[in-house]
């Protein structure tokens, strides 16, 4: 479904060429200061153009608080953010609406709405659809800095295209005249043990939840990830050397049996390259029957891996959130006036 979460839980909604996108957060504290300005730094991470090899569609992306803000601070009520889609072009998809693209949830949304489900752009199955996502890890990374300021998610591009930087990797799609992937690392420091629980709610399980909600996310590995198939037992094991848990090493990625042991928290994302590319592909012409060659029209990104950094940090402040709530470790009121 189009919801998550627990105690903190977000629904997003909107299409890509829609009037808007927006997500409404439940069970956000009361008296939480915000306002646009918080927004802006991590919405301008995830906005294309900003960086180069990322689309040209460049969205304004100012959040309009619909519901949930009073005076400048939450009111404890559902929290609803709202942003415009303006710069479109709808006529690239009108154009190649029988050929569902490869790669993209064209056919598969055929199949789930019947033919209703608005294409154009990809519609509800977007990658557009993250700036909803970004918004609501902003609130989460608010209430996080007022209850734990040692606390921080930081997600990076640690490969593009193969390649060790960005501008290696970018130059390869150039050249290829195609689109590349990439890999994110994501770190969470300053985390307090016991959060999580065994099986199907551990910190892993969680997570990776709310990262597969992200498009175009095709793996995740923990600490030492699948490197840990091809080591001893003793070298993988965590030395506990204090008594607050922290290890000599960390190959667990700082969760062990579901729960956080206190030590950073450590994880890798795979992205796939952008499915839409000007290489020349083959699809079914879903009006005549037949297989057709076509070039994807319209603005896309070199690597849509270049914009998924903060989109990752979002999704992982939106869990830790919900777990701290889920433990009773954030007040329902911030700064309570009664």
């Amino acid at each position: 479904m189009n919801s998550f979460g627990t105690l903190f839980r977000i629904s997003i909604y909107g299409e890509s060429h829609g009037q808007e996108t927006g997500v409404i957060l439940d069970g956000c504290p009361a008296g939480l200061e915000i306002g646009e300005t918080d927004f802006l730094p991590d919405l301008n991470r995830r906005r294309g153009g900003a960086q180069k090899g990322t689309t040209p569609r460049s969205e304004a992306d100012i959040p309009e608080f619909h519901s949930g803000v009073f005076k400048g601070k939450t009111a404890g009520s559902p929290l609803c953010i709202a942003f415009k889609n303006e710069n479109t072009r709808s006529e690239d998809y009108e154009k190649q609406k029988a050929i569902p693209r490869p790669g993209h949830a064209d056919w598969v949304a055929i199949k789930k709405f019947g033919g209703y489900s608005d294409y154009r752009g990809g519609g509800h199955f977007s990658g557009r659809l993250t700036v909803s996502l970004v918004a609501a890890g902003v609130v989460a990374k608010k209430i996080l800095s007022e209850c734990y300021p040692e606390l921080k998610v930081l997600a990076f591009i640690s490969e593009l295209g193969g390649m060790q930087t960005v501008e290696a990797g970018l130059q390869r799609a150039i050249d290829a005249k195609d689109s590349v992937g990439g890999i994110v690392t994501c770190t969470v420091s300053g985390m307090p043990p016991g959060l999580g629980e065994p099986f199907f709610n551990s910190v892993e399980s969680l997570i990776s939840h709310a990262v597969f909600s992200i498009p175009a996310i095709r793996g995740i590995e923990f600490g030492t990830g699948f490197k840990a198939a091809s080591m001893f037992g003793s070298e993988h094991n965590d030395a506990i050397i204090d008594t607050n848990g922290k290890t000599q090493t960390n190959h667990a990625g700082g969760i062990v049996g579901g729960i956080s042991n206190g030590n950073e928290i450590l994880f890798r994302v795979a992205v796939k390259p952008t499915s839409s590319t000007p290489k020349g592909q083959q699809s079914i012409n879903l009006d005549t029957g037949k297989l057709e060659t076509f070039s994807v029209k319209g603005r896309h990104d070199l690597s849509i891996a270049l914009r998924v950094p903060v989109v990752v940090e979002a999704v992982t402040a939106i869990v830790l959130t919900d777990l701290l709530m889920i433990n009773r470790l954030v007040p329902a009121v911030f700064g309570d006036k009664r």
